[in-house]
Formats: structure tokens, sequence, C-alpha cells
């Protein structure tokens, strides 16, 4: 599996989106569905994820950003879903729109995504503007690779939330369509807010990767190599970080770095995707 050229960063991105794909419909759906689970088999199977393989690379400055306007200082705290399905609808529909709400977020888990979308379709029709419902019909376009439909969404999960929860998978979507300033300016946000390192992780990654799709790979390899140091405990976004890195290490010419960072990878996570088999490519 171990591949040079244009598309290698790809590999990146399939192990980074189920992470944003599973950890948003866990925030999307609480309390009611179960949560997915996080093993061997989410990373063995990554390669099964929403992903835009093969697409060559465009370069260009691209249109220009979407106007936004500026994020409150911190997301707003806003009532749980059942609440404002019952305040929009009434008591007993609201309750069953808040079931069907359940029955959207199962199958999105079960990644039966036509059943999840026609159902928030429905609910989001009778009670617009509900964030939950907007946050999953957004990652269910996402997955769906329905790019411009699924920015449509997450951009309003943005203005009614204040939150950067979803920007990596907003910037990837816009991403998808050759948008490189809305990355950017998605990215800027989100290191500006700076909600957690995972979260961060996440969008430097779809930002590297939007810089590789132009051959802007050193401006890439600078972006993800700031602030980097191997963990003293290293966490899955540390893997996705490093291998994305040694990634675009071997693609500049560095194999040497690349085959470090790749063994490290592996020391720590074997199973991490392909990199025995990259490790084995570059001794």
């Amino acid at each position: 599996m171990a591949r040079r050229g244009a598309g290698k960063l790809r590999k990146e991105e399939r192990e980074d989106r189920p992470e944003r794909d599973e950890r948003t419909a866990e925030r999307t759906t609480r309390p009611r569905r179960p949560e997915l689970e996080r093993d061997d088999r989410l990373r063995n199977e990554a390669a099964a994820a929403v992903e835009r393989g093969g697409r060559p690379s465009r370069k260009g400055s691209g249109p220009r950003a979407l106007e936004r306007t500026p994020l409150p200082d911190a997301p707003r705290r806003l009532p749980e879903a059942d609440v404002l399905l019952r305040r929009a609808l009434g008591d007993r529909a609201g309750g069953r729109a808040a079931a069907r709400l359940d029955d959207a977020a199962r199958a999105f888990a079960e990644e039966d995504f036509h059943d999840a979308r026609r159902i928030l379709i429905q609910l989001d029709q009778r009670a617009p503007g509900v964030p939950e419902v907007v946050e999953l019909l957004g990652l269910v376009n996402y997955r769906m690779g329905h790019w411009r439909a699924a920015v449509k969404r997450l951009e309003a999960f943005r203005d009614l939330t204040g939150s950067t929860e979803q920007h990596p998978v907003l910037a990837d979507s816009h991403r998808a369509q050759g948008r490189w300033a809305d990355v950017e300016a998605l990215w800027i946000e989100l290191r500006d807010a700076s909600p957690s390192g995972p979260l961060v992780t996440e969008g430097r990654l779809v930002a590297a990767g939007a810089l590789a799709d132009q051959d802007r790979l050193a401006e890439a390899v600078a972006l993800l190599e700031k602030g980097w140091r191997i963990p003293s405990r290293a966490r899955d976004h540390h893997l996705r970080r490093a291998y994305a890195l040694a990634d675009l290490y071997e693609r500049s010419g560095a194999e040497p770095r690349a085959r470090e960072l790749f063994a490290w990878v592996r020391n720590h996570d074997p199973g991490f995707a392909d990199v025995a088999a990259r490790v084995r490519a570059l001794s």
C-alpha cells in the first residue's frame, strides 16, 4: 500500500475522517444514542471512509472566502434538541420528533445515510434551526460526498452555535470544492479558538492537506511541523499527525526523516493503517 505521488496525503484523510465523523456524531445525539466504538476495526477499515482519492491537484487561489459573522467569545449555551423540538411542535409531537432524531442517529451510526438524511430533512422542515438536526444533516451529506449540501448545513451550525466543533469537517467540505480561501479562514478561526488538542489537530490536517492539494508541499510540511514534538504519551491524534507529516516528508524527498517518524508510529501502534508497509518500503 505504500505509494508515492500526489495522492499519498489521502491516507491521512482516511485516518482522520472516521475520527471526526465518530466524535461529532457522539456530540450531535447526546445523550440518547449509543456511542460508536473506537477500536482497531475503525482504523483498519479507515480506507472505506468517505474520501476524494484520485482527484488531481488544483492550483490557484480559487473563489474568495465566504463572508462570515465573527464567532462569539465562547459557544452559545443552547437548549437540548428535545427541548427545542417540543417548543416548536408541542409536547407530544416534539417528543415524537426527538425519537425520530434518535432514529436518524442510529441510521448514521449504521452508515445508512439515505435513511438518516430522509428523517433529518423532514425534521428540519418541521422545526428549522435545531442545531443537532442541522449538524447531523451536515455530517450525513459530508459522508455521502454531497459537499455543497454539507457546507450549507455546517455553516448554519457554525452560525447557530458559535462553535468551532465542526470546523474540520466544514473545511474539508470546502476543500473538496477547491475553496482554498475558506479552508484557510476556517483553520485560522479554529486555531485562534484552540478548543482542544485533538480538534485543532484535525483542522491542521485538513489545512495541510489543502496546501498539498495545491502542490504547496513545503508549506504543508511547515504547518504540520509547527509546534510538533514527540509526546510523552502518544494518543490517536498524535499518531495521525505524525503519519501525515511522515507522508509529506517522503513526498518531499526527506526519506530518512519519513522513515524515522513512520517507525515511531509503528512502534506505538503496529496496526495503524499501512504504517508497517511504509517503514519496510523505506528501509
